[in-house]
């Protein structure tokens, strides 16, 4: 992701075809060679179709062009189909959050890192650079949460690590929703690799195949624990105890002794109550009699 534009060359096509959904190709740089977002943006403001299919592979670019693309594209009224045929990196990652559906073409790539940049100053102009950069690769990390889950802060880590993702990996991600396999007839085989058509070495891997797999983070299921019909109102531990009297066959397992309840019992009887003792024979019937009788006989 770059933040400066130098010469100017077309790096995206708008089909507008009567009756059907528009097609965007984006298959270059993003705005880096000088066509501008708002360029972009008048003529996307001018399709009045209710779906777009927006065909990407890009290496990226620079990174304010890239978010202008994006919220043009995600506040479009069309459905919004992205395609990513070959290689979504860096800025154009960003733009293929905007698809209401993501699609991973098959042997395509994503990737995403921090935002960079040159600068030519003092002290103070590379700390306002550093600053800038860290905002905005806060924000690109926000995008990625919105629409896969997490928090901005786990995606900045991604960020930091420079991640290439397969197309399964994206999709296992969250930043895409399912993987084409095979062209739909009529439509030209995916490239072959990502790092024939651009020069990668501007990151750190070139491609899936020199970079680490990701990290995804798995999500261990919640363990459910049944109830039993039976069980005591205000005994929260019935249906655990249920459930551990058999084992995964079904057949009638032995509780294990607690040894800890045994050695602690002691601590929770009630204390003996004195008072108790020394009334008991007023209380028995029976030592009463006993006691009558023996006035009886004295006198």
């Amino acid at each position: 992701m770059n933040v400066t534009a130098v010469e100017t060359r077309d790096w995206y096509r708008i089909t507008n075809v009567a009756d059907s959904p528009v097609t965007i190709d984006i298959f270059d740089e993003i705005g880096f060679w000088g066509v501008n977002a708002a360029q972009f943006q008048r003529e996307l403001a001018a399709v009045t179709a209710s779906e777009i299919t927006v065909n990407l592979s890009s290496p990226g670019g620079e990174i304010f062009e890239g978010i202008a693309i994006y919220n043009a594209l995600r506040t479009h009224p069309a459905t919004i189909t992205v395609q990513v045929s070959a290689l979504a990196a860096s800025i154009a990652s960003v733009i293929a959050q905007a698809g209401d559906r993501i699609v991973m073409q098959s042997g395509s790539q994503m990737m995403i890192h921090e935002g960079s940049g040159m600068c030519w100053g003092n002290a103070a102009d590379m700390l306002q650079m550093a600053e800038l950069l860290d905002h905005q690769s806060d924000n690109i990390a926000q995008i990625y949460a919105d629409r896969a889950g997490g928090t901005a802060e786990q995606w900045r880590e991604r960020m930091r690590a420079e991640t290439w993702f397969t197309a399964q990996e994206a999709v296992d991600a969250g930043l895409a929703d399912e993987v084409e396999t095979t062209p739909r007839k009529g439509e030209p085989a995916v490239e072959p690799s990502v790092s024939a058509r651009w020069d990668l070495s501007v990151f750190n891997y070139a491609g899936r195949e020199q970079a680490p797999a990701p990290a995804i983070p798995v999500v261990e299921p919640e363990p459910v624990v049944a109830s039993t019909p039976d069980a005591a109102e205000g005994e929260p531990h019935a249906a655990l105890q249920a459930s551990a009297t058999t084992d995964e066959a079904g057949e009638p397992v032995e509780p294990e002794a607690d040894g800890w309840a045994a050695l602690t019992a002691h601590l929770i009887q009630p204390p003996p109550d004195p008072w108790a003792a020394a009334v008991a024979h007023l209380l028995n019937p029976v030592a009463q009699r006993g006691d009558s009788n023996a006035l009886k006989e004295a006198s």
